[in-house]
């Protein structure tokens, strides 16, 4: 190690292995550091940061104990306990495939896999202390959010002699800050010169973002399509292929992106909630249902952890099970979701989530054809004339009301839902689609999914083929990814055209493609192939 002053570096070493605590503080007195702190978890690490600042953080992803290392980075970086002259690096035996994309993704400044040698610390210690210090007064304008005078600062240093070795990483600085600073135009520009000269990463992501913000979509996409046939790229290209068709308002598109780039890191919790935003957008409640549960499992003892998770996946399993007919899907999900409502009182029992415990299990009575029940536990609430603390718990409470046809009251909640998320705008535009969806819906459709399946079949084997066609068409909306429902209202459409109706083809071709899309029974395939001829026969 050459440079005195990186010796008297502040370091912190977390690891809940007494003996690996040991190995690796003696590693770094060996190569001359004294000034060495041990934490066994997480927690006692972020007292520690809390207290001092380090220069240097080991980290084992591994602790044992409740916050792993992935946890505890993301929680000290949430809470500006690292700032971005920090140094961490992750220490792990794990090099599972996913573990590594999800931690790269959070960006640490090295990852080290055990087992390693002596000379390999010391030399990727030495070498990223040397930056943290070069580029120290770069960093401290970035914590602070001076991204213009850090700009400036890069730019001269670009021009001069003295940083020459840094330059990558300046020219890195410098895109993410005109990202940052909404210069796009000439952030596109930056990174093609960037790329003229050395084909980084980091300058293809950055052009493509800033193709995404200047609204060169074609381009983007162009190039995305290339990033995702290159291992070291597919992860970001389908993040940003993502944003990309969510910009579009191709949610479909959207969904399919994010759910392969969740399923590559799937401890990114803001892609995830995106990925739930979405999915009960293009009505796919399997997949709203099964995200919900990811975030749950991958946001304990997490910086996200809150009664809120455990109460949106219970919420996703009734939306789920009110979707389907399979009766042991149905009581699979029933038991999943009680299960779920019990592990929140275990996990918060002092939490006030009383009202909204009442307002899942009112849902879950509806289910099971229950009404009197749910209406029993509906009408001991409460009415609230206040603002809206939670657009999720009033949106679920609007969601029962309506099925257990208290319309005037859900339209009420609704219509307030939509005046709190006009005056408290959100980042995320797809969760004001879906909320302005559903309200719409709710409003179109006085019956929910069961009801309305269940008035369809009455009217089709009343041979009221005109009104089934309706009825379904209303289920088929709010699913339109049931298949069963599909088959129905095309055999509804069959039988109501042969007696002088017309209908229109569009719809003829959704119902067509969900079914194709999904897995049938062989019953079901006989069916559809002999409906299928059947139009074929008359044109349609």
């Amino acid at each position: 190690m050459a440079g005195k002053t990186l010796f008297q570096s502040k370091v912190l070493i977390v690891d809940d292995q007494p003996l690996a605590q040991i190995y690796m503080k003696q590693s770094l007195e060996s190569i001359g550091f004294r000034e060495l702190t041990c934490a066994e978890h997480a927690h006692s690490a972020i007292r520690l940061c809390e207290k001092q600042k380090f220069d240097l953080i080991l980290c084992s992803y591994n602790l044992g104990r409740d916050k792993d290392g992935y946890h505890l980075y993301e929680e000290l970086k949430k809470k500006r306990l690292v700032r971005q002259s920090t140094g961490f690096i992750f220490i792990s035996a794990e090099t599972d495939a996913s573990l590594v994309r999800s931690v790269v993704e959070l960006q640490p400044d090295d990852f080290l896999a055990k087992p390693f040698v002596l000379r390999e610390l010391s030399t990727r210690i030495e070498r990223l202390l040397k930056r943290k210090r070069a580029l120290a007064k770069i960093y401290d304008f970035i914590d602070v959010e001076n991204y213009s005078k850090a700009l400036k600062y890069i730019e001269a240093n670009l021009n001069g002699q003295t940083m020459t070795s840094y330059s990558p990483i300046l020219l890195r600085l410098k895109g993410e800050l005109l990202i940052k600073l909404n210069r796009f135009a000439e952030a596109k520009e930056f990174f093609k010169s960037v790329l003229n000269l050395q084909k980084f990463t980091w300058a293809k992501v950055g052009l493509v973002e800033s193709l995404i913000a200047n609204h060169e979509y074609q381009l983007a996409r162009s190039l995305l399509e290339s990033m995702v046939e290159r291992p070291e790229t597919k992860l970001v290209a389908f993040d940003l292929l993502g944003k990309l068709e969510l910009h579009l308002k191709n949610y479909n598109e959207a969904q399919i992106y994010l759910s392969s780039a969740t399923d590559m890191s799937p401890r990114n919790i803001v892609r995830q909630n995106t990925l739930v935003n979405v999915a009960r957008l293009n009505h796919d409640y399997e997949q709203h249902y099964d995200t919900n549960r990811a975030i749950l499992k991958f946001a304990k003892h997490s910086i996200h952890d809150c009664p809120d998770i455990y109460l949106n996946v219970a919420r996703a399993g009734v939306d789920y099970a009110l979707t389907t007919e399979q009766s042991e899907l149905i009581t699979r999900l029933t038991r999943q979701t009680m299960e779920y409502l019990s592990e929140l009182k275990q996990q918060f029992p002092d939490a006030d989530t009383q009202e909204q415990l009442d307002i899942v299990r009112a849902r879950l009575h509806y289910l099971k054809d229950e009404r009197d029940k749910a209406v029993a536990l509906i009408n001991q609430l409460v009415e609230d004339d206040g603002p809206i603390r939670s657009v999720d718990d009033t949106l679920d409470k609007a969601k029962a009301l309506h099925e257990l046809g208290f319309h005037q009251r859900a339209s009420e909640l609704f219509e307030k839902i939509a005046e709190h998320c006009a005056k408290y705008p959100v980042k995320d535009s797809t969760f004001i689609a879906y909320i302005s969806q559903e309200k719409q819906e709710r409003e179109d459709i006085k019956h929910g999914p069961r009801e309305l399946n269940n008035t369809a079949v009455k009217q089709y084997q009343s041979g009221k083929y005109q009104q089934a066609v309706e009825t379904f068409s209303q289920a088929f909306r709010v699913m339109p990814r049931n298949q069963s429902i599909a088959l129905n209202l095309l055999q509804c459409i069959l039988n109501a055209s042969r007696s002088g109706q017309t209908f229109n083809s569009e719809l003829i071709g959704r119902c067509t493609k969900t079914i194709e899309n999904s897995r049938l029974d062989n019953d079901q395939r006989v069916r559809y192939d002999k409906i299928k001829e059947q139009l074929q026969q008359i044109g349609l």
